[in-house]
């Protein structure tokens, strides 16, 4: 699997945010994909769940805490990552 990606949805940000996409998308990325090297690295065994939603607190431990409270991704795409992580697939 490649480095995870988030990718926002124009129809969804207010003009603002639009005017932020891509740095936003930058810092989202990047928060995400050191998100997944640290459950990857602690992985022990735990279900997929879990691990969708420790990727998820992770995430959002590295973002600003305005960023993070608005931070609403789609959570099929986390889960995705997260069984990626359980099955060995991330390295």
């Amino acid at each position: 699997m490649s480095e995870p990606h988030v990718t926002l949805d124009p129809a969804e940000l207010t003009p603002v945010q639009e005017k932020l996409r891509i740095p936003l998308e930058e810092q989202l990325s990047s928060a995400l994909q050191a998100a997944t090297h640290r459950v990857h690295d602690s992985y022990d065994g735990e279900p997929v769940e879990q691990v969708c939603q420790r990727l998820l607190e992770e995430t959002r431990a590295g973002l600003h805490p305005d960023i993070a409270e608005a931070f609403n991704p789609d959570m099929d795409e986390f889960c995705r990552v997260a069984v990626a992580i359980v099955r060995g697939d991330i390295s």
